[in-house]
């Protein structure tokens, strides 16, 4: 079993930015790629980021490009979303999850956190 914790969540003004995190354990967290979903009230959850469990390959929604960086610290089990230019469409509660893979992938996680909100006001 692998236990995510997200934190960072919050309100921030659009063109901000922001910062949400989320630490494993569990088990040997380079072993897991790690990923980043959002969902907006009333819509689906959608992928926004992977990262691979070395930390040197990353796949990101087009949405986000630019303006998302995804990284992780294996050695502190924690992996990073800072954010930047937020817009109010990024209004969403924000799932860290995990699969065991070397491969960002943008599905088939095993893994979920309980997820942090943030609203981007306009």
């Amino acid at each position: 079993q692998v236990q995510l914790v997200e934190s960072g969540g919050g309100l921030v003004q659009a063109g901000g930015s922001l910062r949400v995190s989320c630490v494993a354990s569990g088990r040997t967290f380079s072993d897991y790629s790690m990923g980043w979903f959002r969902q907006a009230p009333g819509k689906e959850r959608e992928f926004v980021v992977a990262i691979s469990g070395s930390g040197l390959s990353e796949t990101y929604a087009d949405s986000v490009k630019g303006r998302f960086a995804m990284y992780r610290d294996n050695a502190k089990n924690t992996m990073y979303l800072p954010m930047n230019s937020l817009k109010p469409e990024d209004t969403a509660v924000y799932f860290c999850a995990a699969k065991h893979s070397p491969i960002a992938g943008i599905a088939e996680y095993d893994y979920w956190g309980q997820g942090t909100q943030f609203t981007v006001s306009s």
